[in-house]
């Protein structure tokens, strides 16, 4: 099987949140309802020196991410009726039709991504846009960044700077084995760091 995964390059990446706009007007996507996400995290801080003076090792970084299309996706594991399942590309996905809504699969990601849709009555999440990738197009979040900080591709086919989603706010890649390889910038910090916090907290909760 063809297992599709995304590049992330934190490096080139300004936080721009074109991605996750592009993303939400593409999918019609109601107030509060979003399929990926940009993080702002943020640490260091200051010391003075016996001359009195001033300095900083303040940092800023962004990590934008969606579904991992994760080896072992926990939101498949916990559905029920098999509505949330991965394809032969390795995009996971969710039928509308067969899903009840229970939230199992909201619950059990580590990252956040589906969530359910209580008016339309089925979970939602990032699907990978599979079917752009179908028509051999990149996903709309790819598309739209102006930075090119992002890529989907087979995963033997990704950059080999991208390490796998080994970097904050992401949790430890061992618990799904994410398809997520991100480049980290000078100021990221790893998976489980206490020594950074997110700035945009309440946009991405």
């Amino acid at each position: 099987m063809t297992q599709y995964g995304f590049y992330f390059d934190a490096s080139r990446c300004t936080g721009c949140k074109t991605c996750e706009a592009a993303c939400r007007d593409y999918h019609d996507l109601r107030e509060g309802q979003t399929y990926r996400r940009v993080y702002e995290l943020e640490g260091g801080g200051w010391s003075q020196d016996e001359r009195g003076c001033w300095t900083t090792d303040g940092y800023t970084y962004y990590t934008s991410f969606a579904c991992q299309h994760c080896d072992d996706p926990a939101c498949a594991r916990v559905c029920p009726t098999g509505a949330m399942a991965k394809r032969d590309n390795g995009l996971v996905t969710v039928d509308e039709h067969r899903c009840i809504g229970c939230g199992y699969c909201a619950m059990a990601c580590p990252y956040g991504n589906p969530a359910v849709d209580r008016e339309a009555g089925h979970s939602s999440k990032c699907d990978g846009c599979a079917s752009r990738v179908a028509e051999g197009k990149a996903p709309i979040c790819v598309e739209a960044c102006s930075m090119r900080a992002l890529e989907l591709a087979p995963v033997d086919e990704l950059p080999r700077e991208g390490e796998r989603a080994a970097v904050a706010p992401l949790p430890d890649p061992a618990l799904t084995r994410p398809n997520l390889y991100v480049k980290p910038c000078h100021a990221s910090q790893p998976s489980g760091s206490t020594a950074c916090r997110v700035a945009n907290e309440s946009e991405v909760r």
